[in-house]
C-alpha cells in the first residue's frame, strides 16, 4: 500500500448544462415574460443552494466521470487515452486538485505538478522570471530551492531572452517550454501532462518525452495524456482507456492502446457521422459524411493500393462565403495508433476555399500508395482561424493491397509498408 501514490474509488463528476427552449415563429409578449420569469426563479434557486448557475430554460446533467476505480504505483509513467469527450482531461483535473469530484475519492500521495493547458499557473502581467518564483512557491519550495534549479529551467525553455518580458506577450510555444520546465524541473512527486505538448515544435517535444522519462526512472509518477500513440508507448510502461466517461481497460500499455483501436473501430462503423458528439469546435460548419471514391467518381468500400482515389469529405454550414480562410484536413494512422500522415489544404498550397450551406471538400490522392490494413482517419477544419469542426478516428480506409506498380504482381508485405512511385535507369559513368 505505501507504493501506492494514486488510489481513485469510484470516481464521478457530472456538469450541469443548460438548453435553450426551442421557440416558434411567434411569441407573444406574456410568454416571453413568464418565460424569463421562470429562469430567473431558476437562477435563484441555484444560488440560494449554493449550486452553478446555469442559463437555458432546461437543465441536463452530464457525468464526465463516472465509477472510475484505479491504483498508480511509485515510478509508473502511465497513459491516459481516449477519444475526445471520453473524460481524460475532466480526470486529470480532478487529480490535479483543479476540481472536485461530484461522487467517489482520490487519495494522492505527494505533490502533483499539472500542465493541463497554456500557461496554466502564470500570472500574465509578470515576467518568465517571477511566473518561475511565483510557481515554486505554489509548489511550496523555498526561495533557495528554486534558484537552485533556475538555470536549468531557464536553458531547457530555452527564452533566455525574453525571460524579463511579461509573459503574457509569450508566444504560446514560449508559454508551453517556460510551463513544462518549471513544473518537470521544480521535482514534483507526480507530474500530470495533458497534450498541451502539441503546442511544442517536434524538437521540443522529443526533449520533453526524454525529460518525462527521466522523471520516471528517478523514481517518480507521471501520468500522460496524448493522442500520439508512439509517444505514449515511448514513454508509458501502464495505461489506462476512457471511454464515455468509464475506465474500460487498464493494463500494459501495449494491450491499452490496441483496446482503444478496438474501440475506436466500434464507433466508426456504428454511428453515423452526422450523429457522433465526440466532436470539438464551434460548429459552424460540421462534417456530416465521408465518401471513398475512385477516379470516375464511383463509391467504393474497399480501396486497392495503386488506385486514383478522390476522398470527399460533405458538411453543412451555417452560412456561405466565398474565397474564406480554410485550412480542411485528415490523418492517417495505424492499427496501431501510430500516425502515418496528414494532409491539409494549407500546406498543399490552397488555404483559401469557398464554403456553402452544404457541400464537400474533396482531396485526390493519386495512385494510393499504403499497404492493406485498416486505417483510422481523424478530420479537423478551421475557418478564418477558428476551428470549426474536429472528431478523432471519423472514418476508417479499409485496403487490400494492388498492383501498384503495373508489373502483373504485388509487392512482398517484406519489403515495407509505404509504396513510392519511381523509377531506374542506367547510365555510363566516370572511372
Amino acid at each position: 500500500m505505501s507504493d501506492i501514490v494514486i488510489k481513485a474509488e469510484n470516481l464521478g463528476k457530472s456538469y450541469t448544462i443548460g438548453h435553450q427552449a426551442e421557440r416558434g415563429r411567434y411569441l407573444a409578449l406574456r410568454d416571453v415574460a413568464m418565460q424569463n420569469a421562470r429562469e430567473l426563479w431558476h437562477k435563484t434557486k441555484d444560488l440560494l443552494r449554493g449550486r452553478p448557475i446555469v442559463l437555458g430554460a432546461t437543465q441536463e446533467e452530464i457525468w464526465a466521470l463516472k465509477d472510475v476505480s484505479f491504483e498508480i504505483h511509485r515510478g509508473e509513467a502511465v497513459g491516459i487515452i481516449g477519444r475526445n469527450g471520453a473524460g481524460k482531461s475532466t480526470l486529470l483535473k480532478v487529480l490535479g486538485r483543479i476540481t472536485e469530484p461530484t461522487a467517489g475519492r482520490v487519495t494522492i500521495k505527494g505533490r502533483v505538478a499539472s500542465l493541463l493547458e497554456v500557461g496554466t499557473g502564470f500570472h500574465p502581467e509578470l515576467t518568465g522570471r517571477e511566473n518561475i518564483y511565483l510557481n515554486g512557491a505554489i509548489f511550496g519550495m523555498t526561495r533557495s530551492e528554486i534558484r537552485r534549479k533556475f538555470e536549468e529551467i531557464v536553458a531547457f525553455a530555452e527564452v533566455e531572452r525574453f525571460l524579463d518580458t511579461p509573459v503574457k506577450r509569450f508566444s504560446s510555444g514560449m508559454y508551453v517550454r517556460l510551463a513544462f520546465a518549471v513544473a518537470a524541473h521544480l521535482e514534483p512527486e507526480i507530474l500530470v501532462v495533458d497534450e498541451v505538448l502539441a503546442v511544442g515544435d517536434a524538437q521540443f517535444q522529443k526533449k520533453c518525452l526524454g525529460k518525462m522519462g527521466a522523471v520516471s526512472q528517478e523514481g517518480r509518477t507521471v501520468l500522460f495524456v496524448s493522442h500520439n500513440m508512439a509517444a505514449v508507448q515511448q514513454l508509458c510502461q501502464q495505461g489506462m482507456v476512457l471511454s464515455a466517461g468509464a475506465l474500460s481497460y487498464c493494463g500494459a500499455i501495449g494491450d491499452s492502446i490496441r483496446n482503444y483501436m478496438q474501440d475506436v473501430k466500434a464507433t466508426v462503423v456504428g454511428t453515423e457521422l452526422a450523429n457522433r458528439k465526440d466532436r470539438k469546435g464551434s460548429q459552424w460548419l460540421k462534417f456530416t459524411r465521408v465518401a471513398i471514391c475512385d477516379g470516375l467518381g464511383n463509391e467504393l468500400r474497399q480501396v486497392m493500393s495503386g488506385e486514383n482515389l478522390s476522398i470527399r469529405l460533405y458538411y453543412q454550414a451555417r452560412g456561405e462565403m466565398r474565397k474564406a480562410s480554410v485550412n480542411v484536413a485528415f490523418n492517417v494512422r495505424s492499427s496501431s495508433g501510430y500516425l502515418l500522415l496528414n494532409l491539409n489544404s494549407a500546406d498543399s498550397g490552397q488555404p483559401l476555399l469557398d464554403i456553402f450551406e452544404h457541400g464537400y471538400f474533396q482531396c485526390d490522392w493519386l495512385r494510393f500508395n499504403l499497404r492493406s490494413g485498416v486505417y483510422d482517419c481523424t478530420l479537423f477544419c478551421s475557418v478564418n482561424g477558428e476551428i470549426a469542426d474536429w472528431m478523432q478516428s471519423a472514418f476508417i480506409l479499409n485496403v487490400e493491397d494492388g498492383d501498384y506498380y503495373r508489373t502483373g504482381k504485388l509487392v512482398d508485405r517484406a519489403q515495407g509498408d509505404v509504396l513510392v512511385p519511381c523509377s531506374w535507369a542506367s547510365q555510363p559513368g566516370a572511372k
